[in-house]
């Protein structure tokens, strides 16, 4: 089975599945003719294993425990150890949020400092707020896949305009016409490719699965 088969029926994205591979979480084996990865129903079941804890939020950490012949009842007890202190924390998110809520405060009134130092000694007794900054920088994320495959478009666009006029302008020393079209060929289907990495490229962000993967 190949990966494009295993990420349609397992629903985990290939760089999820590689991401894993690299974290010896799962290891598939080799086809001797053409030395591809080769995928079956055990390695299936496993990344189902894997999706199934990760949906949880059980960290990889402890997966590898796990498949190391750890119990789930064992890894479910520390998870819950940890659920357990987010939910404090979330509490504590959800007491400030309602004392802000109680003072009808307009934001550029707000002492900002004394709510930060106030935040900063919850931490230090173990309470987590959430931080959406990594958050922010996901529309640079899209800015920087979109101007990179429009220059690389604009480009091959360009070339293939260059060699159309070249054609048209001396027909008497212009190549033949197959050669043209393979010529032309060439860049069009870079662009194609170009566009496609791009909108696969949309869609990473948008789940942000690697780099959830990558948190743990």
């Amino acid at each position: 089975m190949k990966i494009n088969e295993v990420e349609a029926q397992v629903g985990i994205t290939k760089k999820n599945i590689r991401f894993y591979e690299e974290q010896g979480l799962l290891s598939p084996r080799r086809n001797s003719e053409n030395g591809y990865r080769d995928y079956g129903e055990n390695e299936v079941a496993v990344l189902r294993q894997i999706k199934l804890m990760r949906k949880l939020g059980v960290p990889l950490e402890e997966i590898r425990r796990m498949q190391a012949g750890g119990t789930v009842a064992d890894g479910m007890r520390r998870h819950l150890v940890t659920l357990e202190r987010e939910q404090k924390s979330l509490e504590q998110s959800i007491l400030l949020c309602q004392r802000l809520k109680d003072r009808e405060e307009r934001l550029e009134t707000l002492d900002a400092a004394a709510l930060l130092e106030e935040m900063d000694k919850l931490e230090q007794t173990g309470t987590i707020f959430q931080d959406r900054q990594k958050q922010d920088l996901k529309p640079v994320r899209y800015v920087g896949a979109v101007v990179m495959a429009l220059l690389t478009t604009a480009l091959m666009a360009a070339l293939i305009v260059l060699m159309v006029w070249g054609f048209t302008s001396d027909p008497a020393d212009a190549p033949p016409m197959a050669l043209l079209v393979v010529m032309i060929a060439i860049p069009g289907v870079i662009i194609l490719g170009v566009l496609l990495a791009l909108f696969q490229r949309i869609k990473e962000i948008q789940k942000g699965e690697e780099d959830d993967a990558k948190n743990y």
